[in-house]
């Protein structure tokens, strides 16, 4: 990785070198053939000091504005209208600056008597050339690296967006598989249009037409802030015209600056197709909660808090601390970030969130200013069978680690919840209530502000049925699924982290907000969908099977219990509970009495416990 890393910073120092040395000399030749220009070839003796002294001016005001302006840290390859226009205003900035240079200095040798249009026509000269060696390399892509067009995929685009012209100058400018044919949208005013010389051939139902005619081979969904259904109609059309090769722009979420290119490509996944509208949030919000601050993730090394460090270091915190027992976990996220965001520093952390004193120490050295609890044993089976360690983790660690935010002056916690803990079945479900209610009660004590948030599965988790079913498949079948009614709501990683930071940084406090989780989904038809995906039929190539619910299962998840109800916030997707407040002196005792039951591993005294301090929850119905 080290050796990658001083290869990328030797390449841009080469490039660096190159652009400028290349600028001197179309500075230096612009400014010449400018005079040449105004004198019909033959320059007079007396305006050679003025050649002189104009070509001082642009090197000493060009270079560094230049320089200012990034024009020496772009992508040759993908250079765009960007660079041209920030071509255009460091060419002016410095043109200002040397017509003031020259009336300022205007009695010197060099300046007097000094031929006014030559300054007009030398940054003239200066912005066409420099700018013509920015999209040399570009152009010479578009017309000699096409190859031969048999040689290539006949590619569809689906989405005249932005996100579809970024692809295809991407490919254009590129030595891809691909050879783009025409887009399809279905917005009615692109119809016909044409974009960097490729037409909209129709609308998304238009596919198999379209792919008969012109002789479709893959096809590109670029339609990253669509939401699934216009995603799914699209792989159904491409599916009906037999193409195989259909690939996707992913979700704005998930693209770490939010731009599109090639790489970003890839096949199309469960995810994309599960019925989830496009995230609309207030970034400027999270921006402001997380910039400049030092973060703490606890449990950094599982699927949430990976994807919430991701997430997090987008906006630029001071510090980012991730936390977690799992040493193999932390190792691979923290060189994931190292390498993606190189500036950023990055504060590995081996701890357990029961070893108080560890995670007291950490509190007192790092002060964190927000910290993400999402450290927790989630799978529900297991902890059936070990009661104990739900307890330790989900409740003591928890208490460990909101008491260490309260002694440290933390600002906010944010408590990562879960959809279980309503009308709890699972000893996992009591166990995250507990904690919720271990954040309510400590939100009274003292100006640090305990937040929880809850919502469903995520897609791809460890551990969830995605992974499980992508094994089942691989093997050739047959895909087990517990009852063929049993529904879950589900929400991507990257969505789930970004609502989390966004409840984190509008809470003050006290509050439980749950996530909209959209339309809850049938296991059955989720397996389905990734049979085909596969390029399998269910129950044709890969057959289901049913088997029985697992302890502490239920067939449908709720996310409010009957008393509890919902009050809106500003964000479409982001729900306030109404929580029944807590009884502070019944809560400590229970939690003497679990972390008793815990030390002796009695679950039915664990379970007696919860049942007392949760009424509603039912154990194995």
């Amino acid at each position: 990785m080290k050796f990658l890393l001083k290869i990328l910073k030797r390449t841009n120092k080469i490039r660096l070198l190159f652009f400028i040395t290349a600028d001197i000399f179309l500075i230096l030749l612009s400014v010449l053939l400018a005079f040449l220009l105004r004198f019909e070839g033959k320059i007079p003796e007396k305006h050679l000091l003025n050649l002189e002294g104009l070509i001082v001016l642009a090197l000493i005001f060009s270079l560094p504005i230049f320089y200012f302006l990034k024009l020496y840290s772009f992508s040759w390859t993908y250079v765009s209208t960007q660079e041209l226009m920030a071509l255009f205003k460091g060419t002016f900035l410095s043109f200002l600056f040397s017509g003031a240079s020259l009336l300022f200095f205007r009695d010197t040798p060099y300046f007097s008597s000094f031929p006014r249009s030559t300054i007009f026509i030398s940054y003239f000269l200066i912005f066409l050339a420099c700018g013509g060696v920015r999209f040399s390399k570009r152009i010479y892509l578009q017309i000699f690296q096409r190859g031969k067009k048999e040689e290539k995929e006949r590619t569809l685009i689906v989405g005249a967006g932005d996100a579809g012209e970024q692809i295809l100058r991407s490919i254009l400018s590129s030595k891809s598989n691909y050879f783009p044919v025409g887009f399809v949208d279905d917005d009615p005013i692109k119809k016909g249009i044409t974009i960097h010389g490729l037409k909209v051939l129709g609308k998304i139902s238009d596919i198999p037409k379209i792919a008969r005619e012109q002789k479709i081979e893959g096809m590109i969904i670029a339609l990253p802030s669509a939401g699934s259904d216009a995603i799914k109609r699209a792989v159904e059309e491409g599916r009906r015209a037999k193409l195989e090769k259909i690939k996707i722009v992913p979700s704005i979420t998930e693209l770490i600056n939010g731009k599109v290119s090639l790489g970003n490509v890839r096949k199309i996944q469960i995810e994309d197709l599960l019925g989830r509208e496009p995230v609309l949030l207030d970034t400027k919000a999270i921006e402001n909660s997380i910039k400049n601050k030092v973060i703490l993730i606890t449990g950094a090394a599982g699927s949430i808090g990976s994807e919430l460090s991701r997430q997090i270091a987008k906006f630029k915190p001071a510090q980012l601390l991730m936390l977690d027992r799992d040493e193999t976990g932390i190792f691979n996220i923290s060189e994931e970030l190292f390498d993606k965001f190189s500036r950023l520093k990055i504060v590995p952390l081996i701890a357990d969130v029961e070893d108080r004193v560890k995670i007291d120490q950490i509190f007192s050295e790092f002060r964190p200013n927000l910290v993400f609890h999402a450290a927790a044993y989630k799978h529900v089976p297991l902890m059936e069978e070990h009661p104990d360690e739900a307890v330790k983790n989900n409740v003591i660690g928890t208490k460990i680690v909101a008491e260490a935010a309260l002694k440290a002056g933390t600002e906010k916690l944010i408590f990562i919840s879960t959809d279980k803990v309503v009308n709890p079945t699972s000893i996992m479900g009591a166990t995250k209530r507990i904690g919720e209610m271990i954040c309510q009660v400590l939100n009274q004590k003292n100006l640090t502000k305990f937040i929880s948030v809850r919502f469903g599965n995520v897609l791809d988790s460890r551990g969830s049925v995605i992974p499980i079913f992508r094994e089942q498949i691989k093997k050739g079948g047959p895909v087990e699924i517990t009852h063929p009614e049993m529904k879950r709501y589900f929400m991507t990683n990257s969505e789930a982290c970004l609502l989390v930071m966004e409840a984190g940084a509008m809470g003050e406090g006290g509050e439980v907000f749950v996530l909209d989780m959209g339309k809850p989904i049938r296991i059955l038809d989720l397996a389905k969908e990734m049979i085909r995906l596969s390029g399998f039929e269910p129950d044709e190539d890969i057959p289901i099977v049913f088997t029985h619910p697992r302890p502490g299962e239920k067939f449908f998840e709720e996310i409010l219990t009957a008393e509890e109800g919902i009050l809106p916030t500003q964000y479409q997707k982001i729900f306030r509970a109404r929580i029944p407040k807590v009884n502070e002196e019944k809560l400590n005792s229970a939690f003497e009495k679990l972390k008793e039951a815990a030390k002796n591993r009695t679950k039915e005294t664990i379970i007696k416990i919860l049942k007392e301090l949760i009424p509603s929850y039912r154990p194995g119905s």
